[in-house]
C-alpha cells in the first residue's frame, strides 16, 4: 500500500477538501472538518442555541426537501432566499435562542459534502476558529480512547464553472488558518503538512482578522451584505461547543457521550 500521501506514520495529519476527507475516512481516522465561512461556524451557532442539525450533501433540491420533511425539519436555504423568506441559512447569525429544540437540515457545497463522504469514520468533529481549542481537546480525548490518528480537513472552496478536466477545489486561507489554530492546541507527531499549517497560523495570528476579512471568501460575503457573518466566524476560541456527528445528526460533544460516537 502506498503510504507516501497518507502522511504515515504521523499522529496529526492535514488534508484538503472532499477527496482528502474520503481518503482519511478509508483509513478510519478521527476527522476534524474545518469550514470557517461558514458550515462549521454555523453548526456551532445552531448547537449553541440548542437546535438539532442534520447535515445533507449539496445541492439544495427536492431530494433535500424530502429528507427534511421526513425528519419534520426545516431545510436551510441560501442566504439570498433567506432574506426574502425569513428562513434560516448558512449565516450563523440566522440561529437564535428561538431555535431551541427545533430541527434543521443543512446543506453546503464544502462542509456538508465532506461530512457525507466521511460520515462512517470512528469520530467526526467540526472545527472552526470559534472552537479551535475545544475541538482540539475533544479530538485528543478521542485519540486517547481509540488510538487513531487525527486528520484535519481544510474544506476550501470550489471554482465556479470548472472545466471537466479541472480540479474544482480552490484552497481557502480561512480554512487553512482555522486548521492551524486547531493544530496549535494538539499534541502528537506532526506531518510536514501539519507543521507548515501550524507555522502559517502562528505567523499570521496577529493579523488573523484582517487577513480573513480581506481574503476572497471574506470579501465575497461582505460585498453580499454579510460582513457580520465574517465577524462572527472570526471570534477565536469564543465557544466550547464541539459538534460531533452521531448517527445522522450533530450533537454537542461531552466526555460522557463520547462512547456513542464510536
Amino acid at each position: 500500500m502506498n503510504t507516501f500521501f497518507d502522511q504515515s506514520p504521523y499522529e496529526i495529519k492535514l488534508e484538503w477538501g472532499i477527496r482528502g476527507a474520503r481518503e482519511a475516512a478509508k483509513r478510519e481516522e478521527i476527522l476534524i472538518i474545518v469550514d470557517v465561512l461558514s458550515f462549521s461556524s454555523t453548526v456551532i451557532a445552531a448547537l449553541e442555541n440548542e437546535a438539532v442539525i442534520y447535515p445533507f450533501p449539496p445541492p439544495i433540491n427536492e431530494k433535500a426537501k424530502k429528507y427534511a420533511d421526513q425528519l419534520g425539519a426545516e431545510l436551510v436555504v441560501g442566504r439570498a432566499e433567506a432574506i426574502e423568506t425569513g428562513k434560516h441559512s448558512l449565516s450563523p447569525n440566522s440561529f437564535t435562542a428561538d431555535d431551541c429544540g427545533k430541527s434543521y437540515v443543512l446543506c453546503s457545497l464544502n462542509g456538508a459534502a465532506c461530512v457525507e463522504v466521511a460520515k462512517k469514520v470512528p469520530a467526526l468533529l467540526l472545527g472552526s476558529l470559534r472552537n479551535a481549542q475545544a475541538v482540539a481537546e475533544a479530538a485528543l480525548e478521542m485519540k486517547k480512547k481509540i488510538g487513531k490518528p487525527i486528520t484535519i480537513i481544510a474544506c476550501g472552496e470550489r471554482w465556479e464553472k470548472a472545466s471537466a478536466d479541472e480540479n474544482e477545489l480552490r484552497p481557502a486561507i480561512e480554512d487553512y488558518l482555522g486548521a492551524g489554530a486547531i493544530i496549535s492546541s494538539l499534541n502528537g507527531s506532526l506531518s510536514p503538512e501539519v507543521f507548515v499549517c501550524k507555522q502559517a497560523y502562528q505567523g499570521s495570528k496577529h493579523e488573523l482578522s484582517n487577513l480573513i476579512r480581506k481574503c476572497g471568501s471574506g470579501r465575497e460575503l461582505a460585498e453580499r451584505g454579510f460582513a457580520k457573518d465574517v465577524d462572527f466566524c472570526l471570534q477565536l476560541n469564543s465557544s466550547t461547543i464541539v459538534p460531533a456527528l452521531s448517527g445522522n445528526k450533530f450533537i454537542s460533544f461531552e466526555p460522557s457521550n463520547s462512547l456513542t460516537l464510536f
